[in-house]
């Protein structure tokens, strides 16, 4: 469902976007909706990759070996 909205945007601003727009073959909202959809897309994705890391680092990564030695033992004062 499609909602309109008012923006409030320097002069300049619009004048440039509405001639990038042209340049592209698109309305003004085409253009910002295009770009904003972009936007929260990367955003999303970014999220989803920030999750699956803080996983990954809560988890650990399997780096082998194995420790034989006690604490004690390593830190063994003479």
């Amino acid at each position: 469902m499609k909602q309109n909205i008012t923006l409030s945007l320097e002069k300049d601003l619009i004048k440039k976007a509405k001639i990038l727009a042209a340049k592209k073959d698109m309305s003004v909202t085409k253009l910002l909706s295009e770009e904003l959809t972009k936007v929260i897309s990367e955003d999303d994705e970014y999220e989803v990759a920030k999750k699956r890391a803080l996983t990954v680092l809560k988890k650990g990564l399997p780096l082998g070996g194995r420790l034989n030695n006690r604490r004690e033992e390593l830190h063994e004062r003479r």
